[in-house]
């Protein structure tokens, strides 16, 4: 199994994926600021599903695909990379928008909004990427894959979480504080795109362990 350092190493990159804006901040950040913190977390707890549903499918799907493939890997970090800078450009283009900047949503019922929390992060490709391109480079094959990624799975869910149900309570003090402080949104946006590039950079030189 992994031992302190890598588990270290894979909260710190959980942490930075968590705190880059996606589908699921942007949806939660926009629920909460129109329908209260309550109808955040509510949608956070669908969010939650989601996660635990990518942990086990990439468990599995990365256990079959590491032994059977030679160069998945490769073709999963690659193409990993290439999304993350996709991120980067659509936070940093001119005319990108802070997750902050957010339009009116519909009152939805508890129901639906736990349904759109989980629908939202199922159709999440930055989650997607995570599971499929960053998560193998801190599996040892030789340690057994399914224990290994199921580890990581519970790390990375338990941080994004944490990570969103702040965001989620928080929202409506941020956006209000930036609304009245337009350089503090470019800052952001500066900030999180790169980060992301970073990132991206990182997943496409790193070799595998």
């Amino acid at each position: 199994m992994l031992g302190l350092p890598g588990l270290a190493a894979f909260a710190l990159v959980s942490l930075g994926m968590a705190l880059t804006p996606g589908p699921n901040m942007m949806y939660l950040i926009s629920r909460s600021i129109c329908q209260g913190r309550a109808a955040g977390l509510i949608s956070l707890g669908g969010v939650a599903l989601g996660f635990v549903f990518y942990m086990f499918s990439a468990a599995l799907g990365i256990t079959a695909l590491l032994l059977a493939v030679p160069y998945g890997y490769d073709a999963l970090r690659i193409s990993g990379a290439t999304y993350m800078l996709y991120l980067a450009w659509q936070v940093l283009k001119p005319g990108g928008r802070s997750p902050f900047q957010v339009r009116p949503m519909p009152v939805d019922s508890r129901g639906r909004l736990f349904m759109m929390g989980l629908v939202t992060n199922l159709l999440n490709p930055k989650i997607a990427v995570l599971y499929l391109s960053l998560l193998p480079q801190f599996i040892d094959p030789a340690h057994g894959v399914l224990g290994q990624s199921l580890v990581l799975g519970t790390i990375q869910i338990a941080i994004s979480l944490s990570v969103n149900a702040v965001v989620a309570t928080t929202a409506g003090s941020i956006a209000a504080f930036l609304a009245n402080r337009p350089i503090w949104l470019v800052v952001q946006r500066w900030l999180m795109g790169t980060v992301l590039a970073g990132m991206a950079l990182r997943i496409a030189t790193d070799a595998r362990r």
